[in-house]
């Protein structure tokens, strides 16, 4: 018997990007967390800051350079997005920035490409975010 060699596994990031100025929503799977989602099982506060957008998002890019197995996949004024890959697996997930100067909020979405259940690693990644994005600069 030989090696099975699985292809075509992991969705391309066709779901990320904004929908009429919003993050989509996330699917009906518990592998999402989402600041603009309305269900509660997504939903997930947003990022505060103060002081201008620009430099919210020079902090914000930092910490995402320090993070292990992140890849800046766009980087706009008012809108990041990074790739996240497992380690052992390479499982990607996305992770989604939008500026909201005037409430000084940024807007988050993080979800899984593949599978059902991540056992909360989006959503624990984003809270490791908002400490880190809270904390001294």
């Amino acid at each position: 018997m030989g090696i099975m060699i699985l292809t075509g596994c992991q969705k391309s990031a066709a779901e990320a990007g904004l929908r009429d100025g919003r993050l989509p929503p996330c699917p009906d799977k518990p592998n999402c967390v989402c600041t603009q989602d309305s269900s509660e099982r997504h939903r997930i506060e947003p990022l505060r800051y103060a002081g201008t957008q620009a430099q919210a998002r020079e902090r914000l890019l930092n910490i995402l350079g320090q993070m292990e197995r992140a890849t800046l996949v766009m980087a706009e004024s008012g809108y990041i997005h990074a790739e996240f890959r497992s380690a052992v697996f390479r499982f990607v997930d996305d992770v989604e920035f939008l500026f909201d100067d005037a409430a000084k909020l940024i807007h988050f979405r993080s979800a899984a490409r593949a599978g059902y259940y991540d056992f909360k690693v989006n959503r624990n990644r984003m809270e490791d975010i908002r400490r880190r994005f809270a904390g001294p600069a």
